[in-house]
């Protein structure tokens, strides 16, 4: 089957078409080596009595092609774990890989040739460029790489985000669910090892939410991407293979999320 095939494949070839499900698929453990694997991540902010342990401790692996949610209370320690295994800050002591590579002793110039080369990044704010059309804002890490696009994978892209009819389209004239779709589409555009996604429906509403969730949880079981995402949403943290929570830094839950109500009991016992 063609990759546009198999991306209409199942139920609903777009985003208003797909069926909402909160049950969390089940998808056998990968015999491959982890696509993201971190060991003994430590990150402290300040010192003496100012000192915060923001990681103390974490030890993780992320298979490919599988989504991942990961949650905890503010202050937890989620946003740190996520701007570490991205390459966004560096720990104090511990590693991250990622496909293999060995990231937390790169200067910032491997570090930017390691973001734009291999991940891909849906924040809560949209981070579109106003003068660009929907389609330049998509080939927009593309250009930077100065790489040609391939061109029926961008229009697969496009026409999987629902955006066929908006490629001419700026920022000011889509709605912010479909600004988001352009975010989404412009991190799968480049084919990453692994998309991050940072509260990616922190500013939607229930439908958009919806879309752009269903999206993601398409490139997993459509292309095979892989998907971390950190959300305080349990509606979004249930869409993922597996819901990892974090407690004072600890990694203190590894398994399936099954339902958003089991999502909502979770979280009670981490406050």
């Amino acid at each position: 089957m063609s990759l546009r095939g198999r991306f209409r494949a199942g139920s609903g070839a777009t985003v208003a078409g797909m069926e909402s499900t909160l049950e969390a698929p089940s998808h056998p453990k990968s015999s491959e080596s982890p696509i993201v694997k971190a060991t003994g991540l430590e990150r402290i902010y300040g010192e003496g009595q100012a000192e915060v342990r923001a990681l103390d401790g974490v030890d993780v692996t992320f298979d490919k092609g599988r989504f991942t949610s990961i949650m905890g209370p503010s202050g937890s320690g989620k946003s740190t774990l996520m701007h570490i295994l991205a390459g966004l800050d560096k720990p104090t002591a511990g590693t991250v890989e990622i496909d293999g590579q060995e990231i937390t002793g790169l200067d910032d110039g491997d570090l930017t040739e390691l973001r734009r080369d291999k991940l891909g990044f849906v924040f809560q704010f949209f981070n579109l460029l106003p003068v660009l059309t929907a389609e330049e804002n998509i080939l927009l890490p593309l250009s930077i790489a100065k790489k040609k696009p391939d061109q029926e994978w961008v229009d697969q892209v496009i026409d999987r985000v629902g955006l066929s009819d908006r490629r001419s389209h700026r920022p000011s004239e889509l709605s912010g669910g479909q600004q988001q779709r352009v975010a989404v589409a412009r991190a799968l555009v480049t084919k990453p090892a692994v998309l991050f996604a940072d509260e990616p429906t922190g500013n939607l509403d229930s439908k958009a939410s919806d879309d752009v969730l269903k999206l993601l949880r398409g490139a997993v079981d459509e292309v095979g991407q892989t998907v971390i995402m950190v959300t305080h949403e349990p509606d979004a943290a249930a869409h993922g293979d597996r819901l990892i929570a974090l407690r004072d830094g600890k990694l203190v839950h590894d398994a399936p999320p099954v339902s958003a109500d089991n999502v909502i009991e979770l979280l009670k016992t981490l406050a």
